[in-house]
């Protein structure tokens, strides 16, 4: 159905994507998530989240038309400056779905099948979220764990930058952060800390171990993980560097921690 009026009560759930703080504190309580782009699109519905609405401008009407005719909710077509007025930006691609989200898994739900797994302390940069989960995608990782501060890996730049990689993986957020080490190591995982720790090992040596169950523990964008995490943890994991260069930035570090200890490095 076509829509003139910016101001459309039924256009409610893209108003303002540009705006952080709302978005992130609304589309957790609202239940829902936004999809950008007709990949994206796609993916959330493969992987089984159920769309409550699409906004589409006329030009991408021919390539999204299946998904429209396999829906029943209902599809929105603006112009292009009627998107950018609701939405506070060009939409380049001009296709978005407000996407209905699922009830997260327990931890020890998602852990008991897994072999392994990331965990995020305090990752609230939503480029990082994205780019950490399309990396867990393509690296084997089984699930991502996340602490309670971490960013919202379905908000919308996150969801765009893994590529819809975070509709694919198992996830979940951890309750109580750092106890919940625990639980990682009750479920009989090796926890490691990666952390420019005097003590810590050599990823390669740390790898070549081959742990049978692994969690890897990531930290912060500036700080790194608190002191209380590289203590509980069972060992605390760097990776060499050189040329002057003390760390990588977290999703960075995360892919080659990833690769490191994954089935195509053994």
């Amino acid at each position: 159905m076509s829509v003139e009026d910016p101001g459309d009560p039924r256009l409610g759930d893209y108003t303002g994507l540009t705006d952080v703080r709302l978005r992130r504190v609304r589309e957790p309580a609202e239940g829902l998530f936004i999809a950008e782009g007709e990949k994206v699109i796609r993916r959330a519905l493969a992987a089984g989240y159920e769309m409550r609405s699409m906004l589409l401008t006329p030009r991408w009407a021919e390539a999204m038309r299946d998904v429209v005719a396999g829906t029943r909710a209902p599809v929105y077509s603006v112009g292009p400056e009627v998107a950018e007025r609701v939405t506070g930006y060009h939409v380049h691609r001009g296709a978005l779905a407000s996407m209905r989200r699922k009830p997260l898994p327990s931890p020890a739900d998602l852990l008991a099948d897994a072999r392994r797994v990331a965990v995020l302390e305090a990752v609230n940069d939503h480029t990082n979220i994205g780019a950490l989960f399309r990396s867990a995608a393509a690296l084997g990782m089984d699930a991502v764990l996340l602490s309670p501060d971490c960013a919202d890996p379905l908000y919308r730049r996150s969801v765009k930058v893994s590529m819809g990689a975070v509709l694919q993986v198992p996830w979940t957020r951890l309750e109580s952060w750092p106890g919940d080490i625990g639980v990682l190591r009750e479920a009989g995982y090796v926890t490691a800390a990666l952390a420019l720790d005097e003590n810590a090992v050599g990823l390669g040596e740390f790898a070549a171990r081959r742990h049978p169950r692994l969690a890897l523990i990531l930290g912060s964008e500036g700080d790194g993980l608190r002191p209380s995490t590289v203590a509980a943890a069972d060992v605390a994991v760097r990776i060499p560097m050189s040329a002057g260069v003390d760390s990588l930035n977290v999703a960075a570090a995360a892919a080659v921690a990833f690769y490191a200890t994954g089935p195509a490095a053994g």
